[in-house]
């Protein structure tokens, strides 16, 4: 009795756990048979959807794309680079540039919303041991970038700073075939002439796949475009995104960058930028970090193709570029100066300082002026119009129209070569004739826009390292001032009020005096910095600043 019902309890038992198995098991057997059945996407797609418009037109677009990267990802090629490594660079895996913020500073202007910016050029093939002693025979470094094939014959349009130093250069083809490539001509952004960090090699090969090049000026903010290049060493990489911005400046001395959010990393330097007709529109040539990752978080920036394609004769003809020089430093018009101007809308460049016997002293021009025309082109900024400059021919006769103190002149200058030489003639640090200081009596101190001034002393002179012998110092900045706003530190040194000239403690007073009984809301100022440099700036006057 007790033995049938055990099994009893046990057949009750095992038709239980059928029972459940069968519950479970019910959720993935297929209704209605009894062969077991994976559920697939195209099992699940609604066929009505797939025969709707909506999925027409994304078919459409997503067949567009791939059509769009079949016929130009093949003139994206990798570049691989050789070169000397000193014994210092050899713990150095990645190469950052890290600029101070106060660096940053144009004329009140900051590079909009970048701390750091960073080369992706990959040099991520360095021996990766920490703290190598330094050896005599370092191993040589290498490095990854990309380029575009500009013409059949074999140019190549590439970033400089990718083949910077290399002493072999191979280029590898998307059919996977390699080149020894040879270095044509280059345009470096880091020597202190300045350039557009673009470079030109040249491979023995013909009729290679060329991407045309595109109007980099037609583009418009939200326009899709698709990169191409050989981020962390993975050659023909794909990413889209969009333009962000254009016309952005601060990363090389010519040229306004275009800005994208289509992911680019180390290695994509020098690749293309692609717009949707399969046309070559910028050279992917940096990105911004923000300081918090060596990788992309979506600020890339494209030297744009009609600068490219502007210098490509000149550097294959040259091997350089020789660029116009008018031989002055400048900055914006901001809003405060377009107002105390009353120009109906900021543009033009301020001219801090005039080079001695440069294109512009010889023409005329002199500091304060404001630069509106330069060969009948309305100026937009001092970039714009470094860029024309620099575009120009040496010994073209140029004409400028300026503002000066409210009238409007017509000048002509004949532009010379942009040198070394010429640039040390507005080099602050370039000695000057000593000229006696004559003492002056000590006068009561004077405040006025949140500054405090002295008379200029030798020792004065000595300690802030002024090479002026007339002007005031400033000795003290109030916090949130008018002057503390615009960056005015202790030690400047005034030069000059709403054009008017500050020799001495005396010439100070009697122009703040004026300007204190006046109703002026808007004050310009010229002043030397720490390094001797001449900037204006405009200062708005609070009523506590008085």
């Amino acid at each position: 009795m007790i033995n049938l019902k055990n099994k009893l309890s046990r057949h009750a038992a095992t038709i239980l756990v059928l029972a459940g198995l069968i519950l479970v098991t019910g959720l993935i057997i297929h209704h209605g048979g009894d062969k077991f059945v994976v559920p697939t996407a195209i099992g699940e797609t609604d066929n009505a959807f797939l025969e709707s418009e909506d999925f027409q037109y994304l078919d459409r677009a997503n067949r567009a794309f791939i059509n769009l990267v079949s016929r130009t990802r093949s003139s994206v090629v990798q570049i691989t680079t050789k070169m000397k490594q000193n014994n210092d660079e050899t713990n150095n895996r990645f190469r950052f540039r890290v600029i101070p913020r106060e660096d940053m500073e144009r004329d009140n202007q900051r590079v909009p919303e970048l701390e750091d910016w960073w080369e992706f050029f990959d040099r991520d093939v360095l021996p990766n041991i920490p703290n190598v002693p330094n050896t005599p025979n370092p191993p040589p470094a290498r490095g990854v970038g990309s380029g575009v094939i500009v013409s059949e014959d074999g140019y190549i349009l590439t970033n400089y700073h990718v083949i910077e130093k290399a002493e072999e250069i191979t280029v590898t083809l998307a059919n996977g075939k390699e080149y020894t490539a040879e270095l044509i001509g280059s345009d470096s952004a880091r020597q202190r002439v300045g350039g557009t960090d673009l470079a030109v090699i040249k491979i023995d090969a013909d009729r290679l796949s060329v991407l045309p090049f595109g109007d980099s000026d037609g583009l418009e903010v939200g326009e899709w475009v698709i990169a191409i290049g050989t981020p962390l060493n993975y050659s023909q990489s794909v990413t889209r995104g969009i333009v962000s911005a254009k016309g952005r400046t601060g990363f090389t001395a010519y040229g306004k960058f275009i800005q994208t959010d289509a992911p680019i990393n180390k290695g994509n330097s020098g690749g293309a930028l692609i717009n949707i007709r399969g046309e070559l529109i910028g050279i992917n040539t940096f990105i911004a970090t923000g300081g918090l990752t060596t990788g992309n978080i979506g600020l890339g920036f494209a030297i744009p193709s009609n600068l490219a394609k502007q210098i490509l004769p000149e550097l294959i003809e040259n091997g350089e570029i020789v660029r116009g020089w008018l031989g002055i430093s400048m900055g914006p018009v901001t809003h405060d100066l377009a107002e105390k101007l009353k120009l109906d809308a900021p543009h033009g460049a301020l001219v801090h300082v005039v080079g001695k016997d440069s294109p512009a002293e010889k023409a005329g021009i002199e500091k304060g002026d404001i630069i509106l025309v330069f060969n009948n082109e309305k100026i937009q900024d001092s970039s714009h119009l470094q860029n024309l400059v620099g575009a120009s021919a040496v010994g073209t006769s140029v004409k400028i129209q300026v503002l000066r103190r409210g009238e409007i002149k017509q000048l002509t200058a004949k532009l010379e070569q942009r040198t070394e030489e010429a640039l040390n003639t507005l080099d602050p640090t370039v000695s000057k004739n000593d000229v006696p200081v004559v003492p002056e009596q000590d006068e009561e101190k004077e405040t006025f826009a949140g500054m405090q001034v002295e008379r200029l002393t030798p020792e004065l002179t000595r300690q802030y390292g002024h090479k002026d012998k007339e002007g005031v110092i400033v000795t003290k900045v109030e916090p949130n001032s008018s002057a503390a706003d615009k960056g005015i530190q202790q030690g400047f040194l005034i030069k000059e009020i709403d054009y008017n000239p500050v020799n001495n403690l005396k010439d100070y007073e009697k122009i703040v005096k004026e300007l204190k009984e006046s109703d002026e809301k808007l004050v310009l100022i010229y002043f030397k910095d720490l390094n001797n440099t001449g900037h204006y700036r405009t200062l708005r006057i609070k009523p506590n600043d008085r």
